[in-house]
Formats: C-alpha cells, sequence, structure tokens
C-alpha cells in the first residue's frame, strides 16, 4: 500500500508540474464518477510513466499530442495536452508543427481536428 501511495503521490506531483491546478479540476470531473478510475489515471500514466528518466516533460507532451492527434478520437484530452505542452516548454509554433507532421500519418482530417484543438486552446489563453 505504501508503494501505491509513493506512485499516487509522485503521479501528482508530475500532473502539477505540467498542468497546475487545471489537473485537480480534470480530474475530479472523472473522480465524481469512478473514483477508481481516476487514480489510475494518477498513479499509472503520471506515477510511473510521465516520471521515467529518459525523456523530459516537453518531449513527453509533445509525442502525447502526436498520439492524441492520430487517433483523432480524444479531442478533450488533446486540448488538456496542448495546455501542458504549453507548460513545459513548448511553443505554439511546435505545438502547430506537431500536429502538421500527423497529417503525414494520420491525415488530413486529424491534422485538421487537432489544429482546431490547438485554436481552441491558444483562444482561452488569450482570453486570460
Amino acid at each position: 500500500m505504501a508503494e501505491d501511495n509513493a506512485r499516487y503521490e509522485k503521479g501528482w506531483e508530475t500532473i502539477k508540474r505540467i498542468y497546475g491546478d487545471v489537473g485537480e479540476e480534470v480530474l475530479e470531473s472523472v473522480r465524481s464518477v469512478s473514483p477508481d478510475l481516476a487514480r489510475y489515471t494518477i498513479e499509472f500514466p503520471f506515477g510511473d510513466v510521465y516520471a521515467r528518466p529518459g525523456l523530459d516533460l516537453k518531449s513527453r507532451e509533445i509525442a502525447t499530442i502526436a498520439a492524441l492527434t492520430t487517433l483523432g478520437n480524444s479531442p478533450r484530452e488533446l486540448r488538456a495536452h496542448i495546455h501542458g505542452a504549453l507548460n513545459v516548454g513548448c511553443t505554439r509554433e511546435e505545438v502547430v508543427e506537431v500536429i502538421i507532421q500527423m497529417a503525414v500519418y494520420a491525415g488530413f482530417p486529424a491534422a485538421i481536428n487537432g489544429i482546431a484543438a490547438a485554436k481552441d486552446v491558444f483562444a482561452q489563453l488569450d482570453e486570460k
């Protein structure tokens, strides 16, 4: 159980580095329906995978944006990871370039949807 708590704490630490306080808001919507899924999301992706050595958070967010753009079925998560990428040092131009690169592998519809997600995030940030 102590190991699980360590994973959970490490996961929260990683989430806060990437998303700040926004991570809590996103996970609360999951937690309200499925506390277990919320905990798994904190422990495995962020406590185990994102916390691994070998790639910095910026590189991990770039890879995640590429994957989510390619999948094309997770616009909410894509927007969250675009926010995260910007928080850990990606520029808007880098985000756009990653999405454009995915047009080669996932097709133009996926890239256009990815650009729409980026546009939403950029507009939201510009309003602040």
